[in-house]
């Protein structure tokens, strides 16, 4: 079956904090991997879940965010994308697949539709920002595929 999207409905906001609970869980589980050992992790993610689950609700109701689901029978990915006018720029803001779908063309089909939206609003630029651990490859190379260009960054945490 061919994956619908579509605009967010209030009553999918669960199935997709559930949705991204799940897609995220490797990410974190890569995190912990690569930070756990200098205490950074469990001071940055105490709770990873409670963290997200907010984070994910937070986007869903901020004002001036527009989310899309992709829909095969239940909601199976989500994307939420922001326009910033001053700077002609879009922005995805937050973005995941279950992993039951992921490598199906979701995650593409999402940032399409996010490109699409910023093009159609008179947008000159898009920008998404992702980790730089193996948890996130999956993501980079779905940015990439779209056309996006990385730009190396570095960003250093101590415990204190």
């Amino acid at each position: 079956m061919q994956p619908i999207v579509r605009a967010l409905e209030e009553r999918d906001q669960d199935a997709v904090i559930a949705l991204s609970l799940r897609a995220w869980a490797p990410v974190f589980a890569s995190l912990e991997e690569v930070l756990g050992e200098s205490g950074v992790y469990s001071q940055m993610h105490p709770d990873w879940r409670v963290d997200q689950m907010e984070a994910v609700r937070a986007a869903c109701d901020a004002e001036g965010m527009r989310v899309w689901v992709a829909e095969v029978d239940t909601v199976v990915g989500f994307v939420a994308a922001r326009l910033d006018h001053r700077e002609s720029m879009g922005e995805i803001y937050m973005i995941a697949v279950d992993p039951a779908h992921q490598r199906t063309g979701i995650g593409s089909l999402l940032t399409s539709c996010a490109l699409r939206w910023f093009k159609d609003s008179g947008m000159a630029l898009a920008m998404v920002e992702t980790g730089g651990d193996p948890g996130h490859a999956p993501a980079r190379r779905t940015y990439e595929q779209a056309g996006f260009v990385h730009l190396p960054i570095a960003r250093y945490f101590k415990k204190l």
